[in-house]
């Protein structure tokens, strides 16, 4: 385990619930993939209210090992693309997040060829990109796999039928980035449904593609020979959001969310509902009430949109910690998604996980102590578990927690949680 120094940890004084409005930022899972299709056009792209978080910059820094120029006026993000017609991701970029394989369709679209490193950037078990392969394959693409890199490289994309296995978010991204400027009409079908593909295939059309769908987990495509650049708002964050809503439910708290993303978090509502938690929407306002969230979870299932998110199954867990019974859950996306369980445990939880499933008993108190976030969503997580727990928790690892919040801490204190960065409160 890395030894991280005390600058990368976050120390909060717990037991305090939280109380507050608060505003979410613009969607990480979005912006990815939109920054992404902006190298489809040879000009200046924005990306209005983007979030400065650490996956956002080293996504733009890879747009510019390729040639792109980028630039940022407040929360609005400029990428101008017009010679951005390199080839080669670097393994240092490649390596650090998952997300950047899906530059690969927009690469070959643009100019034919592409390589990268095989991605990285998750500790929540294996995440192959076998499906990202057998689609650029359909679309023409030749593909060579020498173990550490990809090498992709086609004539003209043309558009093909495609089907999915299981469904897969960045795979369908990919196919997406891929036929847009192909020849003829692509048709993905067993397409992911998360609200973030909906987003980038908005993006695109606003670039001029020919996107629709056709009915569920359907994608139809019209190849067009040019995109103009693109200019668009990301929407707010629905796993940030849910994360305060889990925090505030955690510390039995009332907070008001000001712009909800309410359409793409009904699963995570009827969660909470469950829990106990109350909550109300007016005026495009979702008024979160937590005080009375105290019951067990006979079963929370992670499951694809529209169900549960796996992003949010750490979070959760740090919630049915606090309830007094027995809670499980099966995470049914990613086979090492438990992380956080032996850190929660020494503040006083009791959770074993038994044949993949994790069996909760809760209620017993929370103490404040040293722990570790080894990943995005589990260190979010360890910081709720904190804001309920009784003394300090120092949370390390902190800029795990970078890659998508981009900025927890002032968020939760304006709350009135108790949190102090680098040894400097927020």
């Amino acid at each position: 385990m890395e030894d991280l120094n005390d600058s990368d940890e976050i120390v909060v004084t717990g037991g305090k619930p939280l109380n507050g409005t608060i505003k979410i930022q613009g969607s990480k899972n979005a912006a990815l993939p939109i920054m992404a299709a902006a190298l489809l056009s040879e000009g200046i792209s924005v990306l209005r209210g983007c979030p400065r978080i650490a996956d956002v910059f080293l996504m733009e820094k890879i747009l510019r090992e390729l040639g792109a120029v980028t630039w940022w006026q407040g929360h609005d993000l400029y990428l101008d693309c017009s010679q951005a017609d390199g080839t080669v991701i670097p393994a240092d970029f490649s390596g650090k997040m998952r997300s950047s394989v899906i530059l690969l369709g927009a690469m070959l679209g643009r100019n034919h060829k592409a390589s990268t490193g095989y991605p990285g950037g998750c500790v929540i078990g294996k995440r192959p990109v076998d499906l990202h392969i057998k689609v650029l394959r359909s679309l023409g693409a030749k593909i060579v796999e020498n173990g550490t890199e990809i090498r992709a490289s086609c004539g003209k994309l043309k558009g093909a039928e495609i089907f999915f296995s299981k469904s897969s978010v960045g795979a369908t991204e990919q196919g997406i980035l891929a036929a847009v400027l192909a020849e003829g009409r692509t048709v993905l079908r067993g397409c992911a449904c998360e609200p973030e593909i909906g987003w980038l295939c908005s993006y695109l059309n606003g670039m001029g593609a020919k996107i629709f769908f056709s009915e569920k987990n359907i994608i139809c495509i019209e190849g067009v020979e040019y995109l103009r650049p693109g200019d668009g708002v990301i929407p707010p964050d629905r796993i940030v959001a849910g994360t305060y809503l889990l925090a505030a439910a955690a510390t039995r708290g009332e907070i008001i969310i000001e712009n909800p993303p309410l359409g793409e978090m009904d699963g995570i509502l009827e969660v909470y509902r469950k829990m106990g938690g109350q909550y109300d929407i007016f005026g495009g306002k979702l008024i979160v009430n937590g005080k009375n969230t105290g019951n067990p979870l006979k079963l929370l299932e992670t499951e694809v949109y529209p169900g549960f998110p796996t992003d949010l199954q750490s979070p959760a867990m740090a919630v049915l910690v606090t309830i007094s019974g027995e809670s499980r859950i099966r995470e049914k996306i990613f086979e090492d998604r438990y992380k956080t369980a032996p850190w929660l445990c020494r503040m006083g939880a009791d959770i074993r996980i038994r044949n993949g499933v994790a069996v909760i008993h809760g209620g017993y108190p929370l103490t404040g102590c040293t722990v570790e976030a080894q990943e995005l969503r589990g260190g979010a997580a360890l910081v709720i578990a904190a804001l309920a727990a009784g003394g300090t928790t120092k949370v390390r690892g902190c800029r795990f927690i970078e890659r998508g919040y981009e900025h927890i801490c002032e968020d939760l204190t304006a709350l009135g949680g108790l949190l102090i960065k680098d040894r400097g409160t927020l």
